[in-house]
């Protein structure tokens, strides 16, 4: 016989045969074990297995429900400290302005101190300059009175008249009041 003899009867009584698995007369040992082994998975996953599971995510829960109280605790310190920062800031600004007015009312002294000072050296300068031009003024009122005089006893001397000097200075002064 060859090979392929031998293998045929064997693959004609498998083929009649149905798979074990599917065979009914396994059914029974199958739901069996099923039984076991389904029974086992239940004890192990609600002994063991979900208990940790339900801690795991319950010390996640906490630890989220922490994490999110200590972000709302740091929020409100955050908060405070802006509110702190601003009024901080305020209290930076006011003393700002006030050192700000006091030199600017320093500096108005100052500038009205230095410009009292420098019009009263103007005004004396002033004083000094008209009593210069008074004084000038005078002398040259006077000059020209002894110029009128000479002028006049001059001009009368060319015409053929003669003149004193004290009539010249009594007609000069007749015409000045004119």
């Amino acid at each position: 016989m060859t090979f392929l003899s031998l293998a045929a009867p064997a693959t004609q009584e498998a083929g009649s045969a149905a798979f074990p698995p599917f065979d009914p007369w396994h059914f029974p040992s199958q739901l069996f074990w099923l039984t076991i082994l389904f029974g086992l998975l239940y004890v192990v996953l609600s002994r063991v297995i979900l208990p940790k599971l339900g801690g795991v995510i319950e010390k996640r829960g906490d630890t989220i429900a922490d994490a999110l109280d200590e972000a709302a605790r740091l929020d409100e310190q955050a908060k405070e400290a802006q509110k702190q920062q601003e009024l901080h800031l305020a209290e930076a600004r006011s003393k700002a302005r006030e050192t700000a007015d006091k030199a600017r009312s320093k500096v108005d002294a100052e500038i009205a101190a230095e410009s009292q000072k420098v019009d009263a050296e103007l005004a004396e300068r002033l004083n000094e300059a008209e009593a210069r031009i008074q004084k000038v003024r005078s002398d040259a009122l006077s000059n020209v009175e002894s110029i009128a005089t000479g002028a006049t006893q001059t001009i009368l001397g060319r015409f053929g008249v003669a003149v004193s000097e004290s009539e010249a200075q009594t007609a000069v002064a007749r015409a000045a009041k004119r």
